[in-house]
C-alpha cells in the first residue's frame, strides 16, 4: 500500500525551477560581460571567457558529488548548501578591484604593478566565478531534477523538463537585466554581480526550502505502476549506482551527452560573432530566438517523451536535425530571418537533451540512484564545456572560416547518431 501525503507535488517542481534559473542566470548569459570585463580590466578576451571553461568543467563534474549527497542526506541540505556557495562566489566577483586607468595611461613602474595586480584580480575572478559559484552550481541543478521524478511516477519527462526550464529563462531574462545594470554604472559590469548575486541567493534559499522527498511507497491518486506481462518476470529493482556504471550502456550515454553538448556549445558559443562577420545587421535576434527555444523545448518534450514511453526515436531524430542545422548554419550567415530560425532549431536540439537524458537515465537504471546516476552522467557535459567552446575558436582562428568548426560539429552529431541508433537498453534487474 502506498503512503500517501499533503505536500503538493508541485512545489519540488516549484523549487527546481528556481534553482535551475539561477543557474541560466549563473551560465547562459556570460558572453554579455566579457568586453565590459576586459574594459574595466585590461584582460584579453581570452582571459576572461577561460572563465567561462572553468564554470563549465567544475559545474559539470560536481553535480555528481552533489547527485550522491542528494540520495544521502536529502535533497533540501544540498541544494540550501550549493546555493549559498553559488550565490556568495557570483557576489565575490564584485568585491574585485579594477586598476586605474590613469596610472595605466602613465606608464612608468607603477603602470607595470598595476598590470600586475589585475592579473591578481583575474586569478580571482577564476576562483570566485569558475569555481565557487560553479561548485555551488552544480549542487543547485542536479537534486531537483531527481526529486521531480520521484513525485511524478506517472509524468516523469514533463516532471524532468520543468525543473530545468529555468536553465533557458534564466539565460533570456540575464542578457536585458545585465545590459541595463552595465549602461547604469558607466559599462561596469561588477554591479551585476552584486546586484544579480544578491538576487541568486533569495532564489535558491526559496528553492531549497521546496525540496522534499516522498514518503516510501508514495504514488500520485490514481495511477499504480505498470504491471508485468502475463508470464513474465513478477518485479524487477532499480539498478544501483555501482551496477549502473558498470554498464556499457552507461558509458555510451555518457559519449553522446559529451558529443552533443560539445558540438551545441562550439556554435553557441560562435553564433553572435559568426552573424556579425557575415553582415547580419541583427545577429542578437538569433540568439535570443535559440534561447526562447532551448527554454521552451525543456518542457514541451516532456510530454511526448512519457506519451511514446520512452527516448530512442526523440534522440535519434534530434540528435539528426540539428547535425543538418549545423550544417545549414553557414549559408545562413548574412540573413536575419535564416538565422534565427536556424539557431531557434540549434537551440531546440540543444535544449531537449536535458530533458531526455535523466529520462533515460531513469528508464534504463531506475529512480532509486537518480541522483548519482545523471549526476555521473552530466560529467559529460562539464569535459565538453572545457573542451568545446575552445575548440571552435580555435578552429575558426586557424583555417579563418567558420564553416570549420559548424561541419566539424555536424560530423561530431552524426557519430552520436550512429550511437543511439544501435544502443540498447540494459536488462532489468530481478528483484
Amino acid at each position: 500500500m502506498s503512503e500517501q501525503t499533503t505536500f503538493p507535488r508541485w512545489i519540488p517542481l516549484l523549487g527546481g525551477l528556481l534553482g535551475s534559473t539561477t543557474c541560466g542566470l549563473l551560465l547562459y548569459a556570460f558572453s554579455k560581460l566579457i568586453k565590459p570585463l576586459m574594459a574595466e580590466f585590461g584582460w584579453a578576451q581570452t582571459e576572461v571567457a577561460f572563465a567561462y571553461a572553468i564554470i563549465c568543467f567544475v559545474f559539470g563534474l560536481m553535480t555528481f558529488p552533489g547527485g550522491k549527497l542528494s540520495d544521502k542526506i536529502g535533497p533540501r541540505n544540498v541544494v540550501f548548501f550549493g546555493g549559498l556557495v553559488l550565490a556568495l562566489g557570483f557576489f565575490l566577483v564584485s568585491t574585485l578591484s579594477p586598476p586605474d586607468k590613469a596610472i595605466l595611461a602613465a606608464g612608468g613602474e607603477a603602470a607595470i604593478a598595476a598590470k600586475e595586480a589585475a592579473k591578481t584580480q583575474l586569478y580571482l575572478f577564476y576562483l570566485y566565478y569558475g569555481v565557487l559559484a560553479g561548485f555551488g552550481g552544480a549542487f543547485v541543478y542536479l537534486p531537483p531534477i531527481a526529486v521531480a521524478s520521484k513525485w511524478w511516477p506517472d509524468k516523469k519527462a514533463m516532471a524532468t523538463g520543468f525543473t530545468v526550464v529555468g536553465l533557458g529563462i534564466g539565460s533570456f531574462i540575464m542578457v536585458p537585466i545585465a545590459d541595463k545594470i552595465i549602461a547604469a554604472n558607466n559599462g561596469s559590469a561588477l554591479p551585476v554581480f552584486y546586484y544579480v548575486g544578491i538576487a541568486m541567493a533569495v532564489l535558491v534559499v526559496l528553492a531549497a526550502l521546496c525540496m522534499k522527498n516522498p514518503p516510501a511507497g508514495y504514488k500520485p491518486a490514481g495511477w499504480n505502476p505498470p504491471v508485468p506481462a502475463a508470464g513474465g518476470p513478477k518485479a524487477f529493482r532499480d539498478y544501483t549506482y555501482e551496477e549502473a556504471k558498470k554498464t556499457p550502456q552507461f558509458w555510451l550515454l555518457w559519449l553522446v551527452y559529451f558529443c552533443g553538448s560539445f558540438a551545441g556549445l562550439m556554435v553557441i558559443g560562435l553564433l553572435a560573432k559568426f552573424g556579425g562577420d557575415a553582415g547580419n545587421t541583427n545577429p542578437g535576434l538569433a540568439v535570443q530566438c535559440l534561447a526562447v527555444a532551448n527554454a521552451a523545448v525543456r518542457i514541451l518534450i516532456g510530454p511526448i517523451v512519457d506519451k511514446l514511453g520512452g527516448t530512442k526515436k526523440v534522440f535519434i531524430i534530434l540528435f539528426s536535425l540539428q547535425a543538418i542545422a549545423m550544417v545549414a548554419l553557414y549559408p545562413s550567415g548574412s540573413s536575419t530571418l535564416l538565422l534565427s530560425v536556424t539557431a531557434a532549431l540549434i537551440g531546440w536540439n540543444y535544449g531537449a537533451m536535458f530533458t531526455l537524458f535523466p529520462a533515460t537515465t531513469l528508464n534504463y537504471f531506475g529512480i532509486t540512484s537518480q541522483g548519482s546516476n545523471y549526476g555521473l552522467l552530466f560529467t559529460a557535459w562539464g569535459v565538453a564545456g572545457l573542451f568545446g567552446p575552445t575548440c571552435g575558436s580555435k578552429l575558426q582562428e586557424i583555417t579563418k572560416s567558420f564553416m570549420t568548426p559548424f561541419i566539424a560539429s555536424a560530423v561530431i552529431l552524426a557519430i552520436a547518431v550512429i550511437i543511439l541508433a544501435t544502443l540498447k537498453a540494459p536488462e532489468k534487474k530481478h528483484a
